[in-house]
């Protein structure tokens, strides 16, 4: 398995680990066979044990082969219903797609059985060898421990473990055994960070600080009512923007409390460089919200002719020119998570970041945050109610969450369903609403239509516009055509929307903001790189202009549009509309930020840049305003012209490192509930 995974190197220390930990677990296997009386009995069970692994690691291999991660297998196991339920056609290609590899790791299956005489023959090995063996277990699995809990990645083993990294590093056998046992008792406490005794434990913040880098102008106080009618001319006087920040008392925090890793992460809080206010701060204040999540949704969707409404969308309001959606190795919950909470999407232990959310104290939630401000909140996915535990995870964000026959009704029940008839069925409830009661809303989506396989025989929305794609794209192969047919279903549906809001009125009143769960990895697995066909560009999943996205942040108030170059991803959504909107938020606790707010010095590395993170196999790669890090090769290419200081990418690596970390930390210890106090 660890041969065959993509760009994970074989040769390294990880290697020794994996071999530490496996062999005593087949000795020990061994043993307990060997000590069954009826060798007919051993013999199956033996059997049984080793078909059992090569279904579990055919199983690894293709979750890290197709989504980028190996899964812990708590989470297979919750999710194994939901997926042959509702995916058996996507099953069924990724493991076609894969037989070769497959065939491979079916080699010690047909190993043990041609040769199951000699591997469990009649007589006992005796005690000899059941000595010898516990011997060597001791010894290799004292070894093994050792160097995972004192060498190099030790955390990944203790307080930082969660499967996919552990199985890098230490391979299945070895991680299944720690996800069990942390399962039960828990993991180890983060260590504290070193602390000098003469400096203090939190940095005082102020405004003043970025004086030179963004200010506000302000008119004379002349106690005149109509500044127009003043003799006077406004103040050249700087007045520094103030930080989104809140009153959170961070050493008080840390005082209470005597776990460590909860002291530790108050003290990264605290200490975190909030961002400014700005020019752009409230501007959608009062204002209407559709925020979209869009199932494999990518920037060559887009086309001007054939998907004129997204086409308007992404290019009349704010333009982002440089804007990501990482591949967070989770799939749609991943990539939904990270534009839901603006939290990094991971693993916590065995489960991803937005099952384990669902428990934990969100005020975040934008269900939570509108609805306090009066707003309705509805939530809408025409795909099924219970899948990727959504009516736990988004009532969690204060929504009233509705989905195919539980609160949404739709014509057909095709798959993937109709992005159109989704909008058709739901949009008028809250429209009518506001212009007829007054009541301000805040609707979200996550669509489906654009979900793999791309194809006319397995994409019911893409057969739906299967005419009209070839048609606009005569030349490019099925998979381009079926792609492009199935997002015309989201494009009819955004036109609906577009359409209901201006024959109400409200246009100008309402803000409309998309984002891709994920790009279309759906067409670059398998024999041929569709995706590549369809960018015309080549490029692979470990490079970062892969995962370049579109972020649509339309209003129709925008009269022209506003083009942004900064580097920004999803997990800055979250932050920049707080801030549009004028709500009140601690800038601190969010590993992205406002995509308007300040830099206040380019080469400066501190947690406020702007920064995309773009986790690979490898580990993670990185973009900033001064260049690109690709974390395969370990080399950084800065843009022409800039001056990089030494110690950068150093800097930016821990920054990566301590963001994903806290982040995670973030969910896994419930952490908001202690920042804002809530009781239990």
């Amino acid at each position: 398995m660890r041969l065959m995974a993509k760009d994970i190197p074989f040769f390294d220390l990880s290697l020794v680990r994996i071999l530490l930990f496996a062999i005593p677990v087949g000795l020990i296997i061994g043993v307990i066979v060997d000590l069954i009386p009826q060798k007919i009995v051993a013999r199956v069970i033996g059997g049984i044990i080793v078909v059992a692994s090569f279904i579990l690691y055919g199983i690894e291999f293709c979750c890290m082969d197709f989504y980028g991660t190996y899964f812990g297998f708590g989470y297979m196991a919750g999710m194994t219903g939901q997926v042959v339920d509702g995916f058996k056609g996507t099953i069924l290609q990724v493991a076609g797609a894969r037989i070769p590899q497959i065939l491979v790791l079916f080699i010690p299956v047909v190993l043990f059985f041609v040769f199951i005489r000699i591997i469990i023959p009649l007589e006992k090995a005796g005690k000899r060898f059941w000595i010898i063996s516990l011997v060597s277990v001791l010894v290799l699995w004292i070894a093994g421990s050792l160097l995972s809990l004192k060498g190099p990645d030790n955390n990944y083993a203790t307080y930082d473990f969660e499967p996919n990294m552990a199985i890098q590093r230490y391979g299945l056998v070895d991680s299944l055994i720690l996800e069990a046992r942390y399962g039960v008792f828990g993991k180890p406490e983060m260590p504290l960070p070193e602390i000098n005794p003469d400096e203090p434990l939190f940095t005082t913040f102020e405004p003043s600080m970025f004086t030179e880098a963004t200010t506000v102008t302000t008119l004379p106080d002349t106690g005149d009512t109509d500044p127009a009618e003043s003799s006077e001319e406004p103040t050249a006087t700087p007045t520094p923007y103030p930080f989104n920040i809140t009153d959170i008392d961070f050493e008080a925090l840390y005082n209470e409390t005597d776990n460590n890793t909860i002291k530790g992460m108050h003290l990264y809080f605290g200490n975190n460089m909030p961002t400014q206010q700005n020019e752009y701060t409230g501007m959608f204040e009062g204002k209407n919200l559709i925020l979209i999540t869009a199932e494999a949704f990518c920037p060559y969707a887009i086309d001007k002719d054939y998907t004129p409404t997204l086409y308007k969308l992404a290019n009349e309001g704010f333009v982002f020119t440089d804007f990501y959606q990482p591949n967070w190795h989770l799939s749609t919950t991943g990539g939904e998570y990270a534009v839901m909470t603006g939290q990094i999407p991971q693993w916590i232990g065995s489960s991803n970041s937005f099952y384990a959310s669902r428990n934990d104290y969100m005020p975040y939630g934008f269900g939570y945050v509108f609805g306090d401000m009066g707003y309705s909140t509805p939530a809408w996915h025409n795909g099924a109610y219970t899948f990727y535990d959504r009516d736990k995870t988004h009532p969690n964000l204060g929504y009233d969450f509705s989905a195919i026959n539980h609160g949404l009704e739709v014509e057909s029940l095709a798959w993937p369903a109709s992005d159109y008839e989704m909008f058709e069925a739901t949009v008028d409830s809250y429209i009518d609403d506001y212009v007829n009661n007054g009541t301000k809303f805040h609707a979200y989506y996550m669509t489906v239509s654009g979900h793999c396989n791309y194809s006319w025989a397995a994409n019911a929305m893409s057969k739906r516009n299967k005419e009209s794609a070839i048609e606009a794209f005569p030349d490019s192969s099925q998979t381009i055509q079926a792609y492009m047919a199935c997002n015309k279903e989201l494009d009819k549906g955004l036109e609906y929307l577009l359409d209901k809001l201006e024959k109400a009125g409200i246009a100008d009143d309402t803000v409309i903001v998309m984002c891709a769960d994920h790009y279309p990895y759906g067409m670059a697995n398998g024999g041929t790189d569709y995706y590549d066909e369809l960018s015309g560009m080549e490029s692979s999943e470990q490079d970062i202009i892969r995962y370049k996205n579109t972020l649509v942040l339309w209003c129709g108030s925008i009269e022209e549009p506003i083009v942004v170059d900064t580097p920004c991803s999803s997990i800055d959504i979250i932050p920049t509309l707080m801030n549009l909107f004028g709500i009140e938020y601690d800038s601190r606790l969010f590993p992205g930020r406002d995509i308007f707010a300040p830099v206040y010095d380019v080469s400066s590395v501190n947690s406020s840049m702007p920064l995309v993170i773009l986790p690979m196999n490898a580990g993670n790669s990185w973009k900033t305003e001064l260049g690109e890090y690709d974390c395969k090769t370990k080399e950084f290419t800065p843009k022409p012209g800039v001056s990089v200081p030494d110690d950068y990418v150093d800097n930016v690596n821990q920054l990566v490192k301590d963001k994903w970390k806290y982040s995670g930390y973030i969910i896994q210890y419930d952490y908001f509930k202690y920042v804002f106090e809530q009781e239990d």
